[in-house]
């Protein structure tokens, strides 16, 4: 492959990625233009997160697997349509149910995109010190498409509106598809089973549960429609269970699930997740409905705890390779639920400097977590099946997300008790943390007390 063949795909590789992860948290800064312009109540606020990261999750687990049945090259086309196609939907949409339902595809291509995304910008390298920097730049370009979500979203909902948000994909999108049909070269496939039944029920599990959490709060848990919810979630855990015991290719060998180790790693993951973006969207409705700031302003008071991610990010693998990861990650849980007890406790004051110093640690230490924790858990399973654990540790984020905002939805209270409200949120988001922080040194005990014995 010529060379500049092979940096054009890189870098829409690297476009995909960051504008798969910017979406995850650009729209936060929308959500007081949709509650006055699309008449939002605060459950169809949750549902423009929730939908995006809902389907994102659901269809991860299989993604993979669906890149190396179709190859990458027609999986990133397709995902690329989707997202594209559908972002065009959210930028005309004229009500929460329409926006809503198309942030849900946007989600699903958003899935499509990210693996094949990384197996193309790969497939290009010459060596294996060439892959390992090619990952390192395109999960680079992710971190700092979730850096600039809210500063990004600010600016362009101050310059133009919420639309705008939406309709920059389709800006990017299109030329994006006109280049990879022209220039982008196929990757092999390679033989894959599909487990259609386990992303299916996976799907129903993950959905039931997001629309109990969300809809609960404000209708009540015994309607109808919530218990309906809560039984289809029990519904797709036992399907989704017994399909994986069953089917000889499954989104993951459910072996792994019993290895406490990866369990334990995955619910750090959901935990942190949990804590993170459930803050993101309590601090959004906060600084804008609570405070009164404009959409610029607010993005900018997202840089602390956004922007140093990155700089986390960087220092997590030399910090990894001189202590090792499980005092790394002690260190950024120890520094992050303090972090965010101090949020708590400076929030309500007038001024907005204390906020802006307590998120400077408080980003730096989840930029130092997230890697840490992707490498942890997949050091708990066997090299083979790096891909799949890979695939259900993040499916497992995604679902603490979810649940994160459904959660602190209802804890902010009403617009004339935000302040209160975000407190309340940020103590819950610390107290999530330090349970991180307890299972890591569980972990830790348990791996010392097997060194003794």
């Amino acid at each position: 492959m010529p060379i500049e063949q092979r940096r054009g795909v890189v870098v829409l590789a690297l476009i995909a990625a960051f504008m798969v992860f910017v979406d995850g948290t650009i729209v936060n800064l929308t959500l007081d233009q949709l509650t006055i312009h699309l008449h939002a109540t605060r459950s169809e606020l949750e549902w423009a997160l929730n939908a995006y990261t809902l389907s994102f999750a659901a269809v991860m687990l299989g993604a993979g697997a669906i890149t190396d049945a179709l190859g990458a090259r027609r999986t990133f086309v397709a995902g690329l349509l989707i997202f594209t196609a559908s972002s065009a939907v959210c930028a005309v949409a004229g009500s929460m149910l329409v926006l809503n339902l198309a942030r849900l595809v946007q989600g699903a291509g958003a899935a499509l995109l990210l693996p094949s995304a990384l197996v193309l910008a790969t497939a290009s390298a010459a060596d294996e010190r060439s892959r390992h920097r090619l990952v390192a730049w395109w999960a680079a370009a992710g971190g700092v498409g979730m850096a600039a979500g809210p500063l990004l979203g600010g600016a362009l909902v101050t310059v133009a509106d919420w639309r705008a948000v939406f309709a920059v994909n389709v800006v990017v999108g299109i030329p994006a598809v006109v280049w990879t049909l022209r220039s982008m070269p196929a990757v092999g496939r390679r033989a894959r089973r599909l487990d259609f039944g386990g992303m299916a029920t996976a799907t129903v599990l993950i959905a039931g549960l997001v629309f109990a959490l969300i809809e609960a709060p404000s209708v009540g848990w015994l309607r109808p429609a919530v218990v309906s919810a809560v039984v289809l979630a029990l519904a797709g855990l036992v399907g989704f269970v017994w399909i994986e015991r069953s089917v000889q290719a499954p989104l993951l060998p459910i072996g792994a699930y019993g290895n406490r180790a990866f369990t334990g790693s995955a619910l750090q993951g959901a935990l942190f997740n949990f804590a993170f973006y459930g803050v993101l969207f309590a601090m959004s409705l906060m600084l804008q409905q609570g405070r009164g700031l404009r959409a610029l302003t607010s993005g900018l008071l997202f840089l602390p705890l956004t922007g140093l991610i990155s700089i986390g990010t960087l220092c997590s693998a030399p910090l990894a390779h001189r202590l090792g990861r499980p005092a790394v990650l002690a260190i950024g849980q120890t520094i992050l639920t303090l972090s965010l007890v101090a949020v708590a406790f400076v929030s309500t004051a007038h001024a907005l400097w204390p906020l802006i110093v307590t998120l400077i640690p408080a980003g730096f230490s989840s930029g130092l977590l997230v890697p840490t924790m992707t490498s942890q858990t997949l050091a708990t399973v066997d090299p083979t099946l790096h891909g799949a654990a890979s695939a259900a540790f993040n499916t497992t984020r995604q679902l603490g997300a979810a649940i994160g905002v459904s959660t602190f939805g209802p804890l902010l209270g009403t617009t004339h008790a935000l302040k209160t409200g975000f407190t309340t949120c940020v103590l819950v988001a610390a107290t999530a943390v330090a349970i991180t922080l307890l299972l890591t040194a569980l972990t830790q005990r348990r791996a010392v007390t097997a060194v003794v014995t």
